[in-house]
């Protein structure tokens, strides 16, 4: 009795926070404009310079901070602000100069042996306490508005799930629950509520930093904007890191987010095929998809991350790669069109990682620079588009943010390794060429949320419902037509965590037989098919995890999940291909993948500009291997009248064309090389560079395409150029 009557307590606690409330925001407009953006902790330096829209000045530490705004703001930048929320340059406060206490170490997050799991030296991560709270609110966001800044990040809500020990956290939890602290490792229900309460932590405390952050910013006659810069709900489940994730979507006071994905989360180790290995670009893929699913119904803007290199040592070719995977897999979500296209300059332009020619450390190359920002001015002019990734559509794999509640420690003997439940129901379709959507069950209440699925892939193996009212909207939506695949055999010992499914009159073994009867089917219904109004239910009692841990093991999956299309779509097929492809206007995105039903490469054929080669070459062909992608600019669909510079290292101002000339300035770092491919009406008969005559016209021009090849040293300050003919 004392056991249920604490549970029941519990859930009302949580259901309190939980997930969004309906409301469909599908309409919001974008009011952030600043389409390309970079967080640095720099102050302006010519080597940095790299003319995205806006610079977002991370952390207040130092008197600096005013300077450093002003140094970005005096080269035309548009500013923003960026500090981490569980962790940052808060020695002060952890050493007790901001407020005199002598105790802040206890509000680090500690492990079950006692000790500190650190960001840095003498700054923990952070259990977020309200006195931490005012700390933020204080030291970081209102001088951030006092300097002018509306637009507000406050990154990575982590707390990571071997954490839950300390003495702050046990007072946090004993508030929440209202019965004394219990070790998480002790039990699955102990680490189940751990779990929720640190996903709480750190929901409870944007809600009240970014409320305190438009409430100052209005009372200043400012409009703040708030974002959340986030690694995805995949990445957190894999790494073992909890966060409040798309429970976020419920709070009007979160503006947006950016999607932390670049190459050290995807290339997390994943099983397919019974191997475990990096798989960058599918990573990278099913992550952006994580973020764009997770705000779209929403109305949040969204800015997808990638990164040149990642925060581990590694070497140029390494990082020039696998950037390459993840800048492609950004790419194909063709509704999201902003971008932040570094994270830390000063890295990237002035830290010496290997160069594995000469086994020396070195600073960026001028041929990966070039690249580079080619790269990212294309992210200045690439736009929205209606266009799908080529494939077939209308899969959607369920995820709920829970995941992030069962994944440490294990108990009973039962693992998921490497998340492989997960991969499980997404690698076997995406390795097949199939483009597979998440849907994240906290906005199943929208209006839209599975509005473009026709087969909905469930497994509570690796996660459970916080709220049963989910299932409605689930079964509702299968009365009307939609098919269901259920894969489970519901016997991790999660099942029987005291949730709402056995608590307050309810009497489920576990929530699929809640969601089951829903249905109209049995609690515990065998393998097989089920009808239910219009639509349909698959069940295949087996854990997902097993699809990708075997070798040759998905076969079952793959026919059950093609016969649930045949049935959604009156007896389509399902196309299986290596590969996904993509066009953006002039942009071409393709990716060919390995492990897939095929070897054979990909052909492509027209007139394109290589965008992934800093020459910049005009091919009338291109191939693309197995375990490559490509991204390409399409020179068949510009007008060949009008003079505009196609593509380059280098962003362009102040244009100006008349019928017998084009002018401009281009701007870039210092210390970097432009190459430029840019569309003229005939070929010049003078170009100037800086006012310097070129002479080499005739090498530069490439007749078929009509575009002259650009070179020059880039100049922050910008350098003038001016073609004739």
């Amino acid at each position: 009795m004392h056991r249920n009557s604490i549970c029941i307590v519990a859930l009302i606690a949580i259901v309190l926070f939980v997930d969004c409330k309906g409301v469909d925001r599908s309409k919001d407009r974008r009011i952030v404009e600043d389409k390309t953006i970079f967080q640095t902790g720099a102050r302006w330096n010519p080597d940095l310079d790299n003319r995205a829209d806006a610079a977002i000045i991370y952390g207040t530490a130092g008197r600096s901070f005013e300077e450093r705004v002003e140094s970005w703001r005096s080269r035309g930048y548009n500013l923003q602000f960026m500090t981490g929320i569980a962790w940052g340059e808060y020695q002060d406060y952890f050493l007790g100069k901001w407020d005199g206490s002598e105790d802040r170490m206890r509000e680090g997050q500690k492990a079950a042996n006692g000790d500190t799991i650190w960001h840095g030296p003498t700054v923990p991560y952070v259990v977020p306490t309200d006195n931490f709270i005012e700390y933020i609110k204080e030291t970081q966001v209102k001088r951030a508005i006092d300097a002018g800044i509306t637009v507000i990040h406050l990154e990575e809500p982590e707390f990571w799930m071997r954490a839950g020990y300390s003495e702050a956290f046990k007072e946090e939890w004993q508030k929440y629950y209202g019965f004394p602290w219990r070790a998480q490792h002790e039990s699955p229900e102990n680490t189940y509520l751990s779990n929720k309460l640190k996903y709480h932590l750190y929901y409870n405390a944007l809600d009240k930093v970014f409320t305190y952050a438009k409430e100052y910013g209005k009372s200043k006659g400012l409009d703040v904007k708030c974002f959340v810069p986030t690694h995805s709900l995949i990445n957190y489940t894999s790494w073992r890191i909890v966060s409040p994730e798309a429970s976020l979507a419920s709070l009007d006071c979160i503006d947006g987010y950016i999607a932390q994905v670049w190459t050290g989360t995807s290339r997390e180790p994943t099983f397919y095929n019974g191997v475990q290995k990096e798989r960058v670009f599918e990573n990278a893929f099913l992550e952006y998809g994580c973020m764009q699913s997770m705000t779209a119904p929403t109305g949040r803007q969204t800015y997808f991350l990638t990164d040149p290199i990642e925060d581990w040592p590694r070497d140029w070719d390494d990082y020039k790669i696998n950037y390459q995977a993840t800048f492609t897999a950004q790419l194909l979500y063709p509704m999201i069109d902003t971008y932040e296209v570094m994270p830390w300059p000063e890295r990237i332009y002035q830290g010496l990682y290997l160069n594995p020619a000469t086994n020396e450390k070195e600073r960026i190359s001028r041929d990966y620079s070039t690249q580079m920002h080619i790269m990212i001015n294309s992210l200045n002019d690439i736009q929205k588009s209606e266009n799908k990734v080529s494939g077939t559509h209308g899969f959607g794999v369920l995820m709920a943010n829970s995941m992030m509640f069962q994944r440490y420690p294990t108990h009973a003997g039962y693992d998921d390794p490497q998340f492989a439940s997960f991969y499980g129901q997404t690698f076997p379709l995406l390795k097949r060429g199939v483009p597979v959507d998440i849907i994240h069950i906290e906005n199943t209440p929208y209006k839209n949320a599975l509005k473009d699925i026709k087969v909905l892939m469930i497994s509570y193996s690796n996660m459970k419902p916080l709220e049963s009212r989910f299932h409605d909207h689930i079964a509702e939506w299968v009365k009307k037509g939609g098919v269901v695949v259920y894969c489970g055999e519901d016997q991790d010992p999660y099942q029987t965590v005291m949730e709402w499914w056995n608590t307050d009159g309810n009497m489920y073994e576990s929530p699929s037989e809640h969601l089951f009867e829903r249905m109209g089917l049995s609690k515990k219904p065998a393998g097989g098919k089920y009808s239910y109004g219009k639509g349909a239910v698959y069940i295949v009692r087996e854990d997902p995890k097993n699809f990708v841990l075997k070798a040759a093991n998905d076969s079952q999956f793959i026919e059950v999940v093609s016969q649930a299309y045949a049935q959604a779509t009156k007896g389509k097929n399902i196309e299986f291909k290596n590969n996904l492809y993509l066009e953006r206007g002039p942009y071409v995105i393709a990716a060919v993948m390995d492990e897939s039903v095929s070897e054979e490469p990909m052909k492509l054929t027209g007139l394109f500009i290589d965008l992934f080669d800093k020459n910049l070459p005009v091919l009338k062909e291109k191939i693309v291997n197995v375990g490559q992608q490509t991204y390409l600019y399409n020179l068949q669909d510009v007008s060949k009248k009008k003079p505009k510079v196609l593509c380059g290292a280098s962003r362009v101002y102040e244009e100006v064309d008349t019928k017998s000339s084009y002018t401009f300035v281009a701007k870039s770092p210092a210390n970097s090389t432009n190459i430029s491919r840019v569309r003229l009406p005939q070929k010049p008969t003078k170009v100037l560079v800086s006012k310097k005559e070129q002479a080499n016209i005739d090498t530069c021009w490439d007749e078929e395409s009509s575009t002259y090849l650009l070179t020059f040293e880039n100049n922050p300050d910008g350098v003038s150029i001016a073609f004739s003919w």
